[in-house]
């Protein structure tokens, strides 16, 4: 299903003199907090800073974040609803205070009468902020009914104003000009934004920065969150052996176009990148108990050894892969990465960020990890964070071949997000029979996947190996793009 997204321009004019409305309707709020005397302090966080953040917080957003993070404006939206019905409920609650503002009214059923009032303005007020929700995320298609909405309280505020707007520069003058430029702020944006017509993904709510929100998964792979809360205690492992007889020739004569070291890290893990092409589920990831994709980025972890002893040092690599990489893109991409690692004469930043977490006393190291949990879970990590972690990720890949040893069975991390641990093992031969009943010797290797249930279920793998083996046979495939990218569902 394709989303409806919203976008503000910085070239459109509308744009400025929105933020222009806003930025004023602060300064007005400031005098008027100035003006004002005996202010309480409830009145004071609510009619004043409260609008002032709101002001100041709409132009940050749609000056800064406009052309990319534009629903981001419904929170000063949402604050901005709270601050009107604030305004409606303090009236009333002074006309319980004095009396003779409710003897103007003649008897106390118009009291009554008042309280119905500030009920539906929150009513409508909450209606606004509803819709203006639904349509920045995309959930109703036409935008029409928004400058409408919006219209309302500007004329409602004009009607108010031009009835007793006070002297100018007077406390009354100032909190109404100020309340009329908030909402003309919002008629003003609601014209100018603009759909997205790129045939991209936007980020929307519920969005984590490495991954969108898949939000039609089924209802038991919504509740497995929930009943499997920890990553082990939901992983499956599979095991399966590889004929490598076709991956050996394509290695061989990738070796002599030149691409000396080529091996079969590098064909597993463009294969794998294949897979992802035409089942995109094996990107998905679990975080906070919900389902995320990374569409096209296929991020791969791994631990490299800067030298080849039981005492060499280690470091984690990181690699982002694209749906579309070859063969030749996946090899120039990763020996890059590795180059790097094994030649850095100075401690990679990761080990530098572990450097100063062991430096922390273990109490407060333990505190400092559950935070990092909980803003994890919430998917508030800073990106740098997130870029470093050897815990998020696509995938994150072993060779014991190396090392001649047979592929270890490898847990998943309960922090992070790495639905998939691939290990490998040495080559072997096997003797077997084949079509025509004759003995043959076949040189096969050893793979164990260990994945998250919780993602899809075992019929999608089921699918991805038989793919994967359709690519051993024929790896040549690999040396051109997908001919088709498919993508996984909203």
């Amino acid at each position: 299903m394709k989303t409806t997204r919203y976008y503000v321009s910085r070239k459109n004019p509308l744009t400025w003199l929105s933020s222009a409305m806003a930025l004023t309707a602060a300064v007005l709020l400031i005098l008027t907090g100035i003006k004002t005397e005996a202010l309480s302090t409830v009145n004071l966080l609510f009619q004043i800073v409260l609008p002032v953040w709101v002001c100041l917080g709409f132009c940050f957003i749609v000056l800064v974040r406009g052309q990319k993070e534009f629903y981001r404006v419904t929170k000063p939206v949402f604050w901005g609803c709270v601050y009107f019905g604030q305004i409606a409920l303090d009236w009333y609650r002074r006309l319980q205070k004095e009396p003779a503002l409710v003897d103007t009214l003649r008897d106390s059923y118009r009291l009554f009468a008042y309280l119905r009032y500030v009920l539906l303005c929150w009513l409508l007020y909450l209606v606004l902020y509803v819709f203006v929700r639904l349509i920045l995320t995309g959930k109703v298609k036409r935008n029409l009914f928004l400058p409408i909405f919006s219209a309302i309280p500007v004329a409602l505020l004009i009607c108010d104003y031009c009835m007793d707007g006070g002297t100018v520069l007077s406390a009354v003058w100032c909190a109404k000009t100020a309340n009329l430029l908030m909402a003309g702020a919002l008629l003003l944006i609601s014209i100018a934004m603009t759909v997205f017509k790129d045939n991209k993904y936007h980020p929307t709510w519920g969005d984590r920065s490495d991954g969108r929100l898949v939000r039609s998964v089924t209802g038991i792979n919504l509740l497995l969150g929930y009943f499997l809360p920890t990553r082990v205690g939901s992983s499956n492992n599979i095991r399966d052996s590889v004929e490598i007889g076709a991956i050996e020739r394509y290695i061989h004569k990738k070796r002599l176009e030149g691409m000396e070291g080529f091996g079969l890290m590098h064909f597993f893990l463009a294969c794998y990148v294949r897979c992802v092409a035409k089942y995109p589920g094996l990107n998905r990831f679990i975080s906070g108990q919900r389902v995320y994709q990374r569409d096209e980025d296929v991020i791969f972890v791994m631990t490299v050894k800067k030298e080849m002893a039981t005492d060499g040092e280690e470091t984690s690599i990181k690699l982002h892969l694209n749906v579309h990489d070859t063969a030749d893109d996946v090899y120039h991409k990763l020996n890059a990465v590795i180059t790097e690692a094994k030649t850095a004469e100075e401690d990679s930043s990761l080990e530098s960020v572990m450097g100063l977490f062991s430096c922390i006393p273990g109490l407060l190291l333990k505190f400092t990890v559950w935070c990092l949990k909980l803003a994890d879970y919430f998917g508030k990590l800073p990106k740098f964070l997130l870029e470093l972690s050897p815990f998020h990720g696509s995938v994150i890949f072993t060779s014991m071949g190396s090392l001649g040893i047979p592929p270890v069975v490898h847990h998943l991390y309960d922090f992070g997000n790495l639905p998939v641990f691939l290990a490998f093992g040495r080559k072997y031969r096997k003797t077997e029979l084949d079509a025509n009943g004759e003995l043959i010797t076949r040189r096969y290797v050893d793979i164990t996947m260990n994945t998250d249930e919780r993602t899809v279920d075992g019929f999608y793998y089921a699918a991805v190996l038989k793919y994967f083996h359709k690519i051993a046979r024929n790896p040549s495939q690999l040396d051109n793009p997908p001919e088709e990218v498919l993508r996984d569902r909203d």
